[in-house]
């Protein structure tokens, strides 16, 4: 949530209980909440005291906080999780391999994986397939879409075994948002012509059976 000063901050509503927490984190801006799949932890972009983005870890009952990477001079975002022990983040040049001590893993360069016509955003993110083969991810591209503002955003799968990229996403629809459930279930949300309506879309990793599940809506996130 943000406040009136601006400030972005993450809390934990217990669904049953209906009690909020704020993430004990010492930061006045950190968001983008993305839980692990077994739901022990919460990772997420968090802005440090050096003004860096960097990846935040912590535990579900809000201990144990972590802040990846947290030395280096580098900017990460758009934390996703590749397993239960890595996650992975990208600096518009590098897509970035962590494990839970802040190690980096692997850092490969974005362009040999996707090649130089697709473009990378701070918002972009990148999602492993559940068996490691595919990399699921959303870029901007020369699409030329009359009335939209700023470049055309699609959704593309990485073969990383034949090194193919494959569009999934249907021509015509801009996707600035982007989420793959672990089992691989794609979740998207876009903007058609006139591009005044956010719809969230799902599909699978072939892009078959494009389906809109939400005629309004944004940022979607799933189990």
């Amino acid at each position: 949530m943000s406040d009136s000063l601006g400030d972005r901050s993450i809390w934990v509503a217990d669904m049953i209980s209906k009690s909020q927490a704020k993430l004990n984190v010492s930061s006045k801006n950190y968001y983008r909440a993305v839980w692990s799949s077994s739901g022990d932890r919460i990772a997420f972009s968090i802005f440090n005291k050096k003004a860096l983005w960097k990846v935040g870890v912590i535990k579900t009952d809000n201990s144990g906080y972590v802040m990846l990477d947290s030395v280096s001079k580098l900017n990460v975002y758009a934390p996703t999780w590749k397993n239960e022990s890595q996650l992975v983040a990208q600096d518009l040049q590098k897509l970035y391999t962590f494990d839970l001590t802040g190690k980096v893993v692997e850092a490969v360069n974005i362009s040999n994986l996707i090649g130089k016509d697709l473009s990378i955003a701070s918002n972009n993110s990148f999602f492993y397939s559940k068996d490691g083969r595919k990399l699921v991810f959303n870029a901007g591209n020369k699409d030329v879409l009359p009335g939209l503002t700023g470049p055309g955003e699609a959704v593309y799968v990485l073969d990383l075994t034949s090194k193919q990229v494959k569009r999934i996403s249907p021509e015509g629809v801009s996707i600035p948002s982007l989420f793959v459930t672990g089992n691989d279930k794609v979740i998207y949300s876009g903007m058609e012509k006139p591009f005044k309506v956010s719809k969230i879309y799902t599909t699978d990793l072939d892009g078959s059976d494009v389906k809109v599940v939400v005629d309004r809506g944004n940022n979607p996130t799933a189990n």
